[in-house]
């Protein structure tokens, strides 16, 4: 009797965390359908804000680090950044060592796109968000833990990928 009990309670814990990714993705459509208020603020694709958030933590970076850091393969990737830089928010420059690779460059609109849209992202989620300042921070050390882990889930499946496909080329 206790390994059913045992078994319902995992099943019951993994039913709260498949809730809760649930809940993410229906947050993240609604911020997402309502879209902005302010006229300054530029609407992104799911990829486009991916390279976005990624250039606030690294305003100048190669290709291979947005591949790395998005998930995104390497033609999408140049058909966002193509999007990107026609709204004006990054500059693709050639590297003077190497001009046959580039180096993404998040501009001052960018930056400031960034900032316009995370203020209407804290108004929106402030008006709705039940939650005191308290309980904000756990969330917060949850989600960004969660975020994370799985980025780096990501980076050790792509690293072991690339070992398998030399290991077969070297075979």
């Amino acid at each position: 009797m206790g390994d059913n009990n045992d078994s319902q309670e995992a099943q019951q814990e993994g039913d709260r965390w498949a809730d809760l990714a649930d809940l993410i993705l229906t947050i993240s459509r609604e911020i997402q359908i309502r879209g902005y208020t302010d006229a300054e603020a530029h609407s992104l694709t799911t990829s486009e804000a991916a390279v976005m958030r990624h250039l606030q933590q690294e305003p100048s970076t190669s290709m291979t680090g947005l591949i790395n850091a998005t998930g995104l393969l390497r033609t999408n990737l140049s058909t966002v950044l193509k999007s990107l830089d026609g709204k004006g928010l990054i500059e693709r420059r050639v590297r003077a060592e190497n001009r046959r690779e580039i180096t993404v460059h998040r501009t001052q609109r960018g930056q400031r796109n960034y900032e316009v849209v995370r203020r209407e992202w804290s108004k929106l989620i402030s008006r709705a968000a039940p939650l005191d300042d308290g309980a904000l921070g756990e969330a917060l050390d949850l989600l960004s833990g969660i975020r994370d882990s799985l980025i780096a889930e990501r980076a050790r499946a792509l690293d072991s990928s690339a070992f398998d496909a030399d290991a077969k080329r070297a075979g």
